[in-house]
């Protein structure tokens, strides 16, 4: 196992930084979107229905750890819009499924590509090379952080 680097203390200094560095660019990425469109919430429910495929509003709720009334309120929301559509389960008629409409996919693929632009111009702008490559080291980490959290 690697060692662990530095005390307890540290590792807390870290994560409070992370914690705030991830915060401020959710945020200015949000205030790039105009107002009324998805919330952060009806975002996730949606990527997730786009990248892992169908699932029923209680594994929704459980994957994004809301309760289940909070993910009725998510996917009402998008349903009303078109962006989800519900059907039977194929193997219990009495569970609904949910899965990502067409719309809900155009409508993903402009908020990333206006995100990813955004991002990228940063990138481009601001970041050496070599700063891009650790930046880019570190999704896989991120990624896991944010599965386990």
């Amino acid at each position: 196992m690697d060692e662990e680097p530095g005390d307890g203390a540290e590792l807390c200094g870290t994560a409070a930084r992370l914690r705030i560095a991830v915060g401020r660019i959710t945020r200015r990425l949000r205030q790039g979107h105009a107002s009324g469109e998805l919330t952060l919430s009806e975002v996730s429910v949606l990527a997730r229905l786009d990248g892992q495929g169908p699932a029923t509003p209680g594994a929704l709720a459980e994957l994004e750890r809301v309760r289940p009334q909070a993910m009725g309120t998510t996917l009402a929301a998008l349903e009303e819009r078109g962006l989800v559509a519900r059907r039977p389960d194929a193997e219990d008629g009495r569970r609904v499924v949910m899965s990502a409409t067409s719309a809900g996919r155009s409508i993903l693929d402009d908020r990333r590509s206006e995100s990813t632009q955004r991002i990228s111009q940063v990138l481009t702008a601001e970041f050496t090379a070599a700063e891009r490559r650790r930046l880019l080291d570190a999704v896989p980490l991120l990624e896991r952080l944010a599965e386990r959290l």
